[in-house]
């Protein structure tokens, strides 16, 4: 191992990070790290030239597949998000198509409309106030960096991670949301997770594999925790368990877009609040919709397809159809997608 260049990439990272020490992250470096400085303008394959991003943020995204942008979103907007999704927990509004979830530990007879049972929401592109979100012009500013001008909007979710029962089922095992996404190329097509209060790891931040995002999408499925695992909570079943993990702490209103094949998770809440982020993934409206038949992604694509047969009702449906009617264009022309 080059001590000297892993040395220099922990620098960068905690300079990014705002970290004044390596106190905030746990970071086991391996060999053959590229250096930053050795970035060529013709080399970027996952961030586009158009004058937002500085060329040490750019060289940032290409090394590492992610960027936290601060500040990004205002605290009137976050507390309007958590007013919507408050309503929407007392089921006050029950916007067309929305998934309303619950930890894997709260039984049915437990279940009141609150959310101190909801542990999160997706797919909220017809509540008109959470989908505000997608088509902020600050996060759109920074999504077009990674997909182009023509820009959908394909898979949202406001997550309220609850305190952990002691189960440790409020945990999200190491995966990347590629698993998930049957449409291609990869490198046009970026989430944007916003924090809605402080994050650290006491209450289940996220956490990083830098640089995964230039490796292959690996075969996903449930681990085999003991306290159980949350629907559709996929994990990585063998990764190198020598990359470096960074931990994000994050202040409300701080943004981080990361690339699909990132590997990323979340600890479990130790905190006696609920922690809250919203988030959606963004692609370019070029992209193309691919067969995961015979793929690692059947799986996934199996279990999506039962569950709107079982909940609507449809026969016939396949992921393509789940993924069209999710897709809301947000900047530029629907093409693909």
């Amino acid at each position: 191992m080059d001590r000297n260049r892993a040395s220099a990439r922990l620098t960068v990272l905690l300079r990014h990070l705002g970290c004044r020490s390596a106190g905030t992250i746990i970071a086991h470096h391996t060999s053959g790290v590229g250096s930053l400085a050795s970035f060529h303008p013709q080399q970027f394959q996952y961030t586009r030239e158009n004058n937002v991003l500085s060329l040490e943020q750019r060289k940032f995204y290409e090394e590492n597949g992610f960027l936290v942008i601060k500040n990004l979103v205002s605290d009137a907007d976050i507390q309007r998000f958590r007013n919507e999704f408050q309503r929407i927990c007392r089921k006050e509004v029950k916007p067309l198509g929305l998934s309303v979830m619950r930890d894997v530990t709260i039984t049915k007879s437990e279940y009141v409309p609150s959310e101190k049972v909801v542990s999160k929401v997706q797919d909220f592109q017809e509540d008109e106030e959470l989908f505000r979100y997608c088509t902020l012009p600050e996060i759109l500013k920074y999504v077009e960096c990674f997909t182009g001008p023509n820009i959908m909007a394909m898979h949202t979710m406001l997550i309220n991670k609850p305190p952990d029962s002691g189960k440790k089922t409020s945990r999200h095992p190491l995966h990347q949301d590629l698993h998930y996404f049957p449409f291609r190329p990869s490198n046009s097509i970026v989430c944007a997770w916003t924090a809605m209060e402080h994050i650290d790891r006491n209450n289940g931040c996220l956490v990083v594999l830098p640089g995964t995002h230039k490796g292959p999408l690996q075969p996903h499925d449930y681990p085999q925790w003991e306290g159980g695992v949350n629907i559709m909570f996929h994990g990585i079943q063998d990764y190198d368990k020598n990359n470096a993990r960074v931990h994000l702490v994050m202040e409300k209103g701080d943004t981080v877009f990361f690339h699909p094949l990132l590997i990323h998770g979340s600890g479990r809440n130790k905190s006696q609040g609920f922690r809250k982020a919203i988030s959606c993934h963004f692609a370019d409206a070029n992209c193309h919709y691919i067969d995961v038949e015979g793929t690692s992604q059947e799986n996934i694509e199996k279990e999506v397809v039962d569950i709107v047969r079982k909940k609507h009702g449809f026969k016939d449906v396949t992921l393509k159809d789940v993924w069209t009617f999710r897709g809301r264009v947000v900047k530029g022309e629907r093409i693909n997608l």
